[in-house]
């Protein structure tokens, strides 16, 4: 190779220069990267909210962008659902209300589902509302709550677009990620079912589209919803065969030897056979192919983000409605209990002026993120809310204060056939329960009289319940802590949540 002419060669040091001022040179941050502190005062962030479905924490090792966002920003390590069932852990996230305040405690009518938010007026006060009210574009692709069907006529309309969201391309059908029907904007859509029209395939072209059609001068929120990796685990065609030989994680809780101790409604499964065992892995295989495809739409929605150099102002939040519990005590598969596996779910959040690789470990639930959005956009929260905005966390802060526990509802057993968790043999389908969760314990009041308590910090999977040997004083601390706590709305939620 020839020497370049010295006056070439500082032109080729200055492109490079030039580069690196830009922030192209070689080496550079993959799309997703935090760059540079919180928006200037006054300006309002792009919000890109993705919230998964069944979403258990064995399942982030699988999702390499997520466990990027892990390096680049903030994990909520005890984030705790206040209800493992789909339709009142969402109506809690858009309201930033516990299920006894927005009386939505299961997927179905009369004491849930859809009909009953929108009866009680749950959609003219979210997230949605007050951020499109200060000026946002607002967003929602996917899964709405359950009972909500673009193919009738509902609230009086058809396809029916709920207040607060600038454009809507929604559904509660779309578990088997074909032939599904989606409002978009009010008119509904039929898809079909070939490759293309795989749910999750569709929403990330659609957040692709919305993003790029952006207007610079005004700020968005957009949820994408997945209906991934909810049953009946039907991944991307181009996925189907991927990860042959993984199997369901076996921790300590898998196929629990003894179950002696447990309430009555769990005491009557056997151990699981091998048969049961296979199946359990298969299916599990189906769960981590079907967040490929999750995986891959976080992608394109960074690089989409990076592409108009819109991450830069940009928070992205990855999180769940619930967890999934998959031969853990016995249980075959499904949710609904108050362990670990069912209510303790990822949230992870990247964004401007986010701490790179920071955990946190402080108890947060799903009433925060309404006041969290809402805090990040400048807006301010009702007192109604029973949530606390997770900001100082993002701002590298600790609060002044903080819960130390936080109520877990569940209005159980769940009997409709048409419900997408209604459990099959041995799934686990337990009676209505209380329970409390704090830093290092777990208890829990069922509607029968009988009660659990695990004590987190020598026990992490509840294996041993001690119920019969908690000292008086501490049961009735407990039992007060959750009577307050179930009878709590607003300001009296953050107090007695301080409680433990």
């Amino acid at each position: 190779m020839f020497p370049l002419p010295s006056a070439l060669r500082r032109c080729a040091a200055l492109a490079v220069f030039l580069l690196v001022l830009s922030g192209c040179a070689v080496g550079e941050e993959p799309p997703g990267t935090p760059r540079g502190g919180p928006p200037p005062q006054g300006s309002k962030p792009n919000i890109v909210f993705i919230l998964t479905d069944d979403l258990s924490w064995d399942l982030v090792d699988y999702m390499p962008r997520v466990r990027k966002m892990r390096e680049q920003g903030v994990t909520f390590t005890n984030f705790i659902v206040t209800n493992t069932l789909c339709c009142p852990s969402r109506a809690t996230i858009l309201t930033g209300k516990y299920p006894h305040n927005t009386q939505v405690l299961t997927n179905e009518p009369p004491k849930g589902g859809w009909q009953r938010f929108n009866a009680n007026g749950g959609e003219r006060d979210t997230f949605a509302t007050t951020l499109e009210a200060a000026g946002y574009r607002t967003a929602l692709m996917g899964k709405y709550l359950n009972g909500y069907d673009p193919a009738k006529i509902q609230a009086g309309e058809a396809a029916f677009v709920p207040p607060g969201w600038t454009e809507w391309y929604a559904t509660s059908l779309g578990y088997k990620h074909y032939d599904y029907t989606l409002s978009e904007n009010g008119r509904a859509v039929p898809y079909g079912n070939t490759p293309a029209d795989y749910l999750t395939d569709v929403l990330a072209n659609k957040a692709v589209d919305f993003v790029n059609r952006s207007p610079s001068n005004r700020p968005f929120l957009m949820k994408l919803s997945t209906f991934a990796p909810h049953a009946p685990f039907t991944p991307a065609p181009r996925h189907a065969g991927a990860f042959p030989d993984v199997r369901a994680p076996r921790g300590p809780a898998f196929n629990e030897p003894d179950i002696s101790d447990k309430p009555g409604w769990m005491q009557a499964w056997p151990k699981i056979g091998p048969k049961g065992i296979a199946t359990i892995d298969r299916k599990y295989r189906g769960r981590v192919r079907m967040v490929q495809a999750v995986d891959e739409m976080l992608g394109r929605v960074q690089q989409a983000l990076a592409d108009r150099g819109l991450d830069r102002d940009t928070y992205i939040v990855f999180g769940s409605d619930n967890g999934f519990h998959m031969g853990q005590h016995r249980l075959v598969e499904g949710k609904g209990t108050a362990y670990d596996v069912d209510v303790r779910v990822p949230l992870i959040v990247t964004g401007p002026g986010v701490p790179r690789g920071r955990a946190v470990g402080q108890i947060t639930s799903n009433t925060d993120l309404r006041p969290t959005f809402e805090e990040l956009a400048g807006v301010k929260t009702s007192a109604a809310v029973d949530g606390r905005s997770l900001v100082p966390f993002l701002r590298g802060a600790q609060p002044g204060s903080w819960r130390n526990s936080i109520l877990i509802e569940h209005a159980g057993p769940v009997t409709d056939p048409h419900d997408p968790d209604y459990p099959g043999r041995g799934w686990g389908n337990p009676p209505s329960y209380l329970a409390v969760r704090t830093a290092g314990e777990l208890y829990l009041e069922y509607d029968a009289g009988e009660r659990e308590y695990y004590d987190l910090r020598l026990d992490p999977s509840s294996l041993r319940n001690t119920a019969g040997e908690l000292p008086a004083p501490r049961r009735d601390q407990l039992a007060d802590l959750i009577a307050a706590l179930e009878a709590c709305s607003g300001a009296s939620c953050r107090t007695a949540e301080q409680r433990s």
